[in-house]
Formats: C-alpha cells, sequence, structure tokens
C-alpha cells in the first residue's frame, strides 16, 4: 500500500500492516468522537511511526498515486474531527 504522509514522503507500507493501521485509525475515530487530545496525540505519533518504521520510502522522483494520505503530525484536534469520522481514514 503506497502512503503518503502530508508534508513528508510516501512509503510503501507492506500489507502485513494493513490491519495494525485500520485498528490505530478506529481507535483515532473514538479518541476524536470523545475529544481525547491525550490519547489522540499518542494514536496519531502511533500511526505516522508504523507508516515510516514499516514502511520503505519511495524515491524522491519517482511518482505514485497514494492509496492513502496521512496527516502531517501537527494536525489539530478539531482538523481531526473533519478527518476521523465514520469509518476514519481507512474504510473497515
Amino acid at each position: 500500500m503506497i502512503i503518503r504522509i502530508t508534508s513528508e514522503d510516501q512509503f510503501n507500507l507492506p500489507g502485513s500492516f494493513v490491519d495494525q493501521l485500520n485498528e490505530i485509525d478506529n481507535e483515532l475515530v473514538e479518541a476524536v468522537e470523545a475529544a481525547d487530545r491525550s490519547s489522540y496525540d499518542t494514536l496519531l505519533k502511533k500511526m505516522l511511526d508504523l507508516v515510516r518504521t514499516e514502511g520503505s520510502p519511495l524515491p524522491v522522483d519517482e511518482i505514485v498515486e497514494s492509496d492513502l494520505i496521512l496527516p502531517e503530525s501537527d494536525l489539530t484536534m478539531e482538523e481531526a474531527q473533519v478527518l476521523f469520522v465514520g469509518e476514519g481514514l481507512l474504510p473497515g
């Protein structure tokens, strides 16, 4: 799965990590709905760290359509309330 982190790079995340990413996404939806800033910050960092550590960065000059675009690490709670709703960023 090709994932872009806004204002950073694109990463190729192996499919074996998609379920873990989806679990974090679901937890983020719950944290945002509860306006739990502490959990939100922790979970967003966990999501981005998973992609950065388990994904392989794509070369900067390689242009590939992203399957998923994740927000930058400084996304505010108000901005998150628009993104992390319903099924979150990853349906299912």
